[in-house]
């Protein structure tokens, strides 16, 4: 069995609520993190211990969203709707109210941005032209998660009514929808080799599905013991993590999907609260961790075999 070895690098302090969003920065070693407390910042990898405020809104935020291509960076403000953040002068380019309920996730795909909102809605917004292009309503209940299929274009989209749901991009119609979980689906992402869609739902399982069969359960892991609220894979392709509300990080092997690690308060001095966002840092290949302790902690993973 392979085997990891995990450190502690640094824990970084400065949100004054739970951090509920991390996202890589747009050059190499820059991250950015949000939070309860509305504060939206940037750390420099190299000098962690400061961060810099970037924007600071009246709500809460649990979404973030970097654009490259605009040196820019979208701000979901919960109850209010986009701020599009202009990183090469460090201001407020403009708004946009898409809605007056929570945005839980964000996700670029080309120029076209999609947000999962509180009121069931999946919102496509273009970029270029900064409006909102198509909406798609399938549910009463939230939709908590997204994750998008390159190549195949496909938009997963994680709800609170259990479902997953499967859209076409291009033709912008449902694809697949059923009963993933038996509680709300928090975290999905595409498998790095692009197989897979792997789900962590509320009900603390993790479930693999088939891409190629139409979306098939392969796996149905009962991974944590409370609610798994994000899942990362790493830049190497070789390993993902999940989040938990049970205050522990673990970390599984992307080909089989076995178990790696167990990273948690006792063994590591982690997180004494609940884990809301990983972020597997593109750059340094460091793997950050978000807390309702107010915290981020960022951690070593390496390969001892």
């Amino acid at each position: 069995m392979q085997r990891l070895n995990a450190q502690k690098i640094n824990t970084l302090t400065g949100h004054r609520d739970c951090v509920y969003s991390l996202e890589n920065g747009i050059t190499n070693h820059h991250f950015f993190s949000a939070g309860g407390d509305g504060l939206i910042a940037i750390w420099d990898l190299q000098k962690p211990e400061i961060g810099k405020l970037v924007a600071q809104v009246p709500h809460s935020v649990y979404a973030l969203c970097a654009l490259p291509q605009f040196e820019a960076l979208i701000i979901g403000q919960n109850m209010e709707g986009l701020h599009w953040i202009d990183l090469d002068k460090m201001q407020e380019k403009k708004t946009l109210k898409t809605t007056s309920n929570a945005i839980f996730d964000l996700k670029n795909y080309q120029n076209y941005l999609f947000t999962a909102n509180a009121d069931g809605s999946v919102q496509i917004i273009d970029l270029a032209n900064w409006r909102i292009q198509h909406t798609f309503l399938n549910s009463m209940l939230s939709a908590r998660s997204i994750a998008i299929h390159s190549e195949n274009q496909h938009l997963a989209v994680g709800y609170s009514d259990y479902h997953i749901r499967i859209f076409d991009i291009k033709l912008k119609k449902l694809l697949h929808e059923w009963q993933a979980h038996k509680n709300s689906v928090f975290a999905l992402t595409y498998s790095s080799c692009g197989k897979f869609l792997i789900s962590g739902s509320r009900d603390a399982h993790l479930k693999v599905w088939s891409i190629t069969e139409n979306y098939e359960l392969v796996k149905d892991i009962p991974a944590h013991l409370f609610a798994i609220n994000h899942i990362a894979n790493s830049p190497c392709g070789k390993y993902f993590a999940t989040g938990s509300m049970d205050k522990s990080i673990k970390i599984w092997d992307s080909q089989n999907f076995q178990l790696l690690k167990v990273i948690d308060k006792a063994r590591y001095a982690g997180h004494g609260t609940s884990i809301n966002k990983l972020l597997w840092h593109t750059s340094t290949q460091w793997l950050l961790s978000g807390s309702d302790d107010r915290t981020i902690n960022i951690w070593q993973i390496d390969d001892v075999n």
